[in-house]
């Protein structure tokens, strides 16, 4: 008897190995058989790399000196600015924007003074513009995206001291 159910657990193995070769020969993800009784289901995990494209619309640039089109400077190595007491993170994903329409001037730059409510940016999600107001009265000490730029919810946008 113990010789039986050897020969069955044997018989399993070869029939696991086998759908793994049609997975792999197919390009399947995973395959499930059952028999006699018998259920098997094999699967192999697929990683899946995301890549984001680049926006299908972005307002034109605004003509502007060389230091003040330049992006948000890097924050400094190893440090979290997600983490800032002052930084103000999304409310939603979509794309952001530095001005209210292409060709106008941006809601802020880098020393820019705000007073609570001032608008800081927009965030357009499924069509809609939504403005985005300053949390609270300071300076812009950083801007931590790109004009155009897809955000997602919870991602530090403005750093305001």
């Amino acid at each position: 008897m113990a010789n039986d159910e050897a020969e069955k657990g044997g018989g399993e193995q070869k029939l696991i190995r086998d759908l793994a070769e049609i997975l792999n020969a197919t390009g399947l993800s995973e395959i499930e058989l059952e028999k006699s009784g018998l259920k098997i289901r094999v699967a192999k995990t697929v990683s899946v790399t995301t890549v984001a494209a680049a926006p299908a619309y972005a307002p034109a640039p605004v003509a502007a000196p060389a230091a003040a089109t330049a992006a948000a400077p890097a924050p400094a190595a190893g440090a979290d600015v997600s983490k800032h007491p002052g930084a103000v993170k999304s409310p939603m994903v979509g794309t952001a924007y530095r001005a209210p329409e292409p060709g106008a001037a941006n809601f802020i730059e880098i020393g820019s003074k705000v007073a609570q409510g001032d608008p800081l940016l927009i965030i357009e999600a499924m069509k809609t513009m939504n403005q985005i107001p300053a949390p609270r009265a300071g300076t812009v000490t950083a801007i931590l995206f790109e004009n155009g730029q897809p955000v997602e919810y919870g991602e530090a946008l403005v750093v305001i001291e």
